[in-house]
C-alpha cells in the first residue's frame, strides 16, 4: 500500500507543479470498494510570492485578515476553490488512465491544507518559525507529550518551541521551563494552531 500511495503522490505533484501548486498531503483511507483520495494543496512558492506582491501593490479581493496581517501568506494556503477543481479533473484523469487506485470506485477529495495544516517535514517547519503550533511527541520531555507555544528557528535535527505564547495545560506547567527543545525524530504529530 505505501508504494501505491508514492506512485500516487508523485503523479500528483506532477499535476500540481503544472498548475502552479505544490501536494502537502496525500491520504488513502476506506476499504478497498470505497476509497477515499485525499490530496491537501498550497501554492508553490512562486505562487505565495505572487499573492506577497498582490497585498504590497493592495490588490482587490484578498482576504481581510491578511491584508490587515493577522494571517501570514506562509498560513494561507492561497488555493481556490478552481485550482481545486481544475487539479481534481485532471489529477481524477491520470487516476484513472494509469490506474493508481486500486478497487472498483474510489472518490477523490481536493482541498487546502487549513489552517490548522499539519507539519511533517523540516522545512515546513522552518517555514512556520514564529506560527504558534501544538506538538505531541513519541518520547515524553520532562514527563509530558503534549506541548504547544511558538515555533522557533531550531537547529537542524530539532524544534524549538516558546511555551509563554499560549496558555500550557497543568503538566506544561509544572515543567517549569518557558521553552523546550524537540528533536525532529521525536515529533509524532505537529499542526498549526490558527491565529485569527
Amino acid at each position: 500500500m505505501a508504494a501505491k500511495l508514492d506512485e500516487i503522490r508523485a503523479a500528483a505533484q506532477r499535476v500540481a507543479a503544472s498548475h502552479g501548486l505544490d501536494v502537502v498531503d496525500v491520504e488513502l483511507a476506506g476499504p478497498a470498494k470505497e476509497h477515499v483520495l485525499r490530496v491537501f494543496l498550497e501554492k508553490n512558492a512562486e505562487g505565495r510570492a505572487r499573492l506577497k506582491a498582490e497585498i504590497a501593490a493592495g490588490a482587490e479581493g484578498l482576504p481581510e485578515r491578511l491584508v490587515e496581517g493577522k494571517l501570514s501568506v506562509e498560513q494561507l494556503s492561497g488555493v481556490t476553490h478552481e485550482d481545486c477543481a481544475e487539479f481534481s479533473r485532471d489529477f481524477g484523469v491520470l487516476l484513472d488512465v494509469e490506474d493508481l487506485v486500486t478497487g472498483d470506485e474510489y472518490t477523490l477529495e481536493v482541498s487546502s491544507p487549513g489552517l490548522d495544516r499539519k507539519l511533517t517535514k523540516p522545512e515546513e517547519f522552518q517555514r512556520f518559525a514564529g506560527c504558534l503550533v501544538k506538538v505531541q511527541t513519541f518520547e515524553p520531555i520532562r514527563n509530558n507529550r503534549h506541548w504547544r507555544g511558538r515555533l522557533l528557528a531550531g537547529s537542524k535535527g530539532s524544534i524549538a518551541l516558546d511555551l509563554e505564547a499560549v496558555h500550557q495545560n497543568s503538566k506544561s506547567r509544572k515543567a517549569g521551563v518557558n521553552t523546550v527543545e524537540i528533536a525532529l525524530d521525536n515529533v509524532e504529530k505537529a499542526e498549526l494552531i490558527p491565529e485569527i
